[in-house]
């Protein structure tokens, strides 16, 4: 097993030497960027045939893409400072040091959407009609973005010994991410140490994959402009209220131990399903 860097022991999958990077000369280049950038081009493809398939201009969001990808990088990276401000406040030039990690994707999406709102705004178009074609793009960015995690040994949970339960070494590792529980359970093989934790970056990926086939599938029996978009924000948000409960590197609200995410979540859940329930009935209403 040396050499072995994760790996999934109950479904016998090892890979050894998973790199975080590419060094070109005296420039690294990060897994995570590579498969943060795949991710917006396929959901931006993803966007385009949605408009397509809807009879929109598909040009539209292309345009808005542009905006969008920008705005939502910068989201990321505010709402992940505003809530690790205490590891920036003493050295203010390392909040524009994305390059050493932090980046939230609740600030990229609640980014997106103020960003589509203005664009809608310019433009003179139908917020909602925007939001219900482009959130198949954002959560297909979603699914593919949290590998990134994945080649960065990051964003997983606790202790587990379940069928899924995933391996890394602690060297490769952000000590400030291992438990007590995971030092209990340390694993010790051919001289090398791992801790055995829920792959949460997978569960969020697979739970997104889900949502998206809803999308795809509501996309033409939709009954208002809108609905695609609240069962988006239903769907990503139930899976993240339990998924983020299992995670170790939770953004929490000072030191109260609350997880923003997973609270944030909860909200969002809650606010969507209201939503939609009361479009449904003004719908079935107006059409009585």
């Amino acid at each position: 097993m040396n050499g072995i860097d994760i790996s999934f022991p109950h479904i016998g999958i090892n890979i050894a030497d998973l790199p975080k990077g590419f060094t070109i000369g005296s420039f690294t280049i990060a897994c995570y960027g590579i498969i943060i950038g795949l991710g917006m081009l396929a959901g931006l493809c993803l966007a385009m045939w949605q408009a397509k398939r809807t009879g929109q201009d598909k040009e539209l969001y292309m345009d808005f893409a542009l905006y969008a990808i920008i705005f939502s990088l910068i989201g990321a990276r505010i709402y992940y400072v505003a809530f690790s401000w205490d590891s920036y406040k003493d050295n203010l030039l390392q909040v524009f040091n994305i390059r050493g990690g932090g980046m939230a994707i609740y600030g990229g999406v609640i980014a997106s959407i103020l960003t589509a709102i203005v664009y809608c705004k310019i433009k003179k178009y139908n917020f909602f009609l925007l939001a219900d074609t482009a959130v198949g793009g954002l959560i297909l960015g979603q699914i593919i973005g949290r590998y990134g995690n994945f080649f960065n040994r990051e964003a997983f949970g606790e202790y587990t010994d379940s069928l899924f339960a995933m391996r890394l070494k602690v060297s490769e590792v952000n000590p400030s991410y291992i438990t007590e529980t995971m030092q209990a359970n340390l694993q010790t093989i051919d001289g090398i140490q791992y801790i055995q934790v829920h792959p949460t970056f997978f569960y969020e990926s697979m739970w997104n994959v889900l949502v998206l086939v809803l999308i795809l599938v509501f996309t033409k029996r939709k009954k208002f402009d809108g609905e695609i978009f609240l069962l988006y924000m239903v769907g990503y948000a139930l899976g993240r209220v339990w998924i983020e409960g299992l995670r170790t590197d939770q953004l929490q609200i000072g030191s109260t131990g609350i997880a923003v995410s997973q609270m944030l979540a909860g909200v969002i859940a809650v606010v969507g399903i209201a939503a939609w329930i009361v479009m449904r009935v003004k719908k079935g209403r107006e059409q009585a």
